[in-house]
């Protein structure tokens, strides 16, 4: 039997024999099944759920385990969840935090989880992160460029939020962030970087200032100058939208090309104010991620509440690829919404018609209920196995993945 995990008022984790562990896709309640479960992957970590009770499976219905909190897992970069945690929600329960909950349960004695592996996550695994050196690390870099605003802010997202992308830049590797814009043309659901009060925090504090381009080309030719495979990146979790800064950072660019022709500039974007992306594009840009949740304008718009449209999205794509620019989607996935036949067609035209060449999963981090109370209904989902198979079997020629690789 794939066994239920519970949570204690205490938050310690146990296993209740006897009981069959039970999984969510979307609204729908389903019995784990061992084709579903994969080890728990190193890196990953088990939370409770406050004011929700867990389940178990009994003649083909849910039941609730009174007194007994639902257990969650937090997957690393590089696994992709294809089913939620099971619960019944209390009366008065709180929102919970931004994470992508997944479904776990005990088979074998061993603790597995609802996901797939997408991506070998070796440089993104967590060892290599909040080293006991970071602090003279991040002394080193201010010290190598100093009065740099984007260098304390930075300082502060490594060791206060702990965001793999900022430490990069102070390791001397791989892709750097730049934060640049303070403001947005979207209202996301579950923005990491800003959230109205009534909701649950955002996990880490959005940017400030507007760097000017002589900051940005200080970081740029620093980080492309030392770092094996180098990569910066304009668009991180704590800032809104760069192309919003766009003069800015087509400035900082220009002169950073000036100084370099080492690396990979990236932009990570939802691409909705096209003539911002032009901008960028024509500085030389390489590569561009786009965040999108949905193919389908009516769940888009529910879900990012924007001032622009998907069809701007399309612009901006088509722009960027015209010009040799390396195109990912940012896929936020959510079993249940993604997987739905209607979804699942919208895709595929869309993917057909931008032709984009990377789609990077990523699993949406919000409440589950408050997430699907949110969006428009649809029909009963196929699965995100059956989902992101039918994808890579109707166009191989779209790499699918979980980074931004160097191109």
């Amino acid at each position: 039997m794939i066994t239920t995990l519970y949570a204690d008022k205490n938050g310690e984790i146990f296993d209740a024999p006897g009981c069959q562990a039970v999984a969510r896709c979307g609204r729908d309640y389903l019995a784990l099944r061992p084709e579903d479960l994969i080890p728990l992957p190193e890196g990953a970590e088990l939370m409770f759920l406050p004011g929700r009770d867990a389940l178990r499976m009994k003649g083909g219905v849910p039941q609730k385990l009174k007194g007994r909190l639902a257990v969650a897992a937090m997957l690393p970069v590089g696994y992709t969840r294809t089913l939620l945690p099971a619960y019944e929600q209390q009366a008065n329960a709180p929102l919970l935090p931004l994470y992508g909950y997944t479904a776990a349960a005990l088979f074998h004695d061993e603790i597995y989880v609802a996901a797939v592996k997408t991506a070998d996550n070796a440089k993104w695994h967590p060892y290599r992160y909040n080293t006991p050196d970071l602090k003279k690390r991040v002394f080193r870099v201010k010290r190598d460029v100093p009065d740099n605003r984007l260098v304390e802010h930075l300082a502060n997202c490594s060791l206060t939020w702990h965001c793999c992308t900022a430490q990069n830049l102070f390791y001397r590797r791989w892709e750097a962030g730049i934060p640049v814009s303070p403001v947005c043309n979207a209202n996301c659901l579950g923005c990491i970087s800003l959230q109205p009060s009534e909701c649950c925090p955002a996990p880490q504090s959005r940017i400030t200032f507007t760097p000017s381009p002589a900051e940005i080309a200080a970081i740029g030719v620093y980080h492309l100058s030392h770092a094996p495979d180098p990569i910066i990146s304009f668009g991180q979790g704590c800032e809104g939208e760069p192309s919003l800064a766009a003069e800015t950072i087509a400035a900082g660019i220009t002169t950073i090309r000036k100084k370099s022709a080492r690396g990979q500039i990236n932009i990570n974007t939802n691409a909705g104010f096209t003539q911002g992306i032009k901008t960028i594009v024509d500085a030389g840009l390489n590569s561009m991620r786009v965040s999108i949740i949905s193919a389908i304008p009516a769940t888009y718009d529910a879900y990012y509440r924007a001032v622009y449209s998907l069809d701007d999205v399309k612009r901006s794509i088509f722009y960027a690829k015209r010009r040799g620019v390396y195109v990912s989607l940012n896929m936020l996935l959510f079993p249940g919404l993604n997987d739905r036949a209607e979804e699942q067609a919208a895709w595929l035209e869309f993917l057909q018609e931008t032709v984009v060449d990377m789609i990077q999963l990523r699993n949406l981090n919000y409440d589950p209920d408050a997430f699907l109370q949110a969006m428009p209904s649809g029909s009963r989902a196929g699965g995100v196995k059956a989902f992101i198979e039918t994808i890579s079997d109707r166009l191989p020629a779209i790499k699918l993945g979980s980074f931004t690789e160097k191109n």
